[in-house]
């Protein structure tokens, strides 16, 4: 047989992306919640369009936060600092309409005497690991990640003092037999000021973005580079586009390599399994990678509400398992504990960690809060696959 080569695209955007500005309002709410009271439901969307900022959802909670102070806060630590762009801090409209979280869901997913906590709603959630990177993330989306925070990072150390808070990127791998090769392409969008000149952009961009981030041993002379196709990027950000909360789902993910349940995870509190559950099922994909036993894991886990249990978990390893299926199966059944309560308790979620997860990732990131990134569960796997 010959070999198999295909090409394989993510992307991703900055923080000051209007869907990502939208994000991290909404985990911001959250974090300033939950940091206060653990126990306290939060489903909270937000909205941003040029000059306003909406923030709607069902939240209870016994303590008191002031939103508009948090959508300020966040917009200004982003970079919206001048009403030339169409969207600053300081002088958008906050508009807030919150209720708090129906009694229906709440009888479902409050504890009860036998301390069982059921799934606050039915669904189905998907977590991915592969060989790519020592992270176990697909190689595509990691580039993707690391050139727009390496954007974000040189606007706001004033590296390139022409860039604004908006753009995204996009990354192209060549894969041969499922291996990634080269990089074929890298697309970068920046927003920038008026003034700029599109050869110092574009020079800019390259030297000090692309080329710290991609290494030179996987881009040859076929690999294209393309900044700001159009030639201009002026306009950006909430004033070119509105940004809703859960509109990058991909992004978030594992930019398109394997299955995505539809569930949005920035603004919901760990009692929504569209968050908790996608955690754990990456938690439990990236243990049996890196224990061994597949190059490929996808893990689904699904949910019926008001229900401890799931009600199904589903592992596929694309044909890469090194022991039986069924016994990986087994092995994920006797090592891991699905219910939502046992979720939040081994992954420790009821803290305020997550505007920092709303934008660059939520996945294959090695900082100490993302805890369904730990590697602590591979010796018991191990152990029980008998390798």
């Amino acid at each position: 047989m010959g070999m198999s080569r295909f090409l394989f695209t993510s992307e991703s955007v900055t923080e000051g992306h209007p869907d990502k500005v939208a994000d991290q309002i909404s985990d911001a709410v959250l974090d300033a919640i939950i940091k206060d009271d653990k126990g306290a439901r939060v489903a909270c969307e937000t909205l941003v369009s040029t000059g306003m900022a909406i923030v709607a959802g069902e939240i209870t909670t016994k303590t008191y936060v002031h939103i508009p102070d948090i959508v300020r806060s966040t917009i200004k630590d982003i970079g919206y600092s001048n009403s030339s762009m169409g969207f600053d801090w300081e002088t958008c409209a906050v508009i807030t309409a919150i209720d708090e979280q129906s009694p229906d869901i709440a009888l479902g997913v409050n504890e009860t005497a036998s301390h069982e906590q059921g799934a606050g709603d039915q669904g189905l959630m998907f977590g991915y690991a592969c060989c790519d990177t020592e992270e176990y993330m697909p190689m595509p989306i990691i580039f993707a990640h690391r050139l727009v925070k390496r954007l974000t990072d040189v606007r706001k150390n004033k590296v390139l003092d022409f860039l604004r808070p908006d753009g995204k990127s996009q990354v192209t791998i060549e894969y041969i037999d499922r291996i990634p090769r080269r990089v074929d392409s890298v697309v970068i969008a920046a927003q920038h000021k008026p003034d700029a000149k599109d050869s110092t952009i574009k020079e800019g961009i390259i030297e000090e973005v692309i080329k710290k981030i991609i290494p030179a041993e996987l881009m040859d002379d076929k690999t294209t580079i393309y900044v700001n196709s159009t030639g201009r990027f002026v306009v950006g950000g909430p004033r070119a586009d509105t940004g809703v909360t859960g509109r990058k789902i991909i992004v978030d993910t594992y930019g398109g390599h394997g299955s995505h349940g539809g569930g949005a995870f920035s603004g919901k509190d760990p009692s929504k399994m569209d968050r908790s559950a996608s955690y754990m099922a990456r938690y439990v994909a990236k243990n049996l990678v890196a224990a061994g036993l597949a190059d490929r894991m996808e893990v689904q886990l699904a949910y019926s509400i008001g229900v401890a249990k799931p009600v199904s978990v589903m592992i596929d390893t694309e044909g890469t398992s090194k022991i039986s299926p069924d016994r990986i199966a087994e092995i994920v059944m006797e090592v891991f504990d699905m219910r939502p309560r046992a979720i939040i308790e081994k992954l420790n979620l009821l803290r305020p960690i997550y505007r920092k997860t709303a934008c660059y990732g939520h996945f294959g990131r090695l900082e100490d809060d993302f805890t369904w990134e730990r590697l602590d569960m591979v010796d018991e796997i191990r152990k029980r696959a008998g390798i």
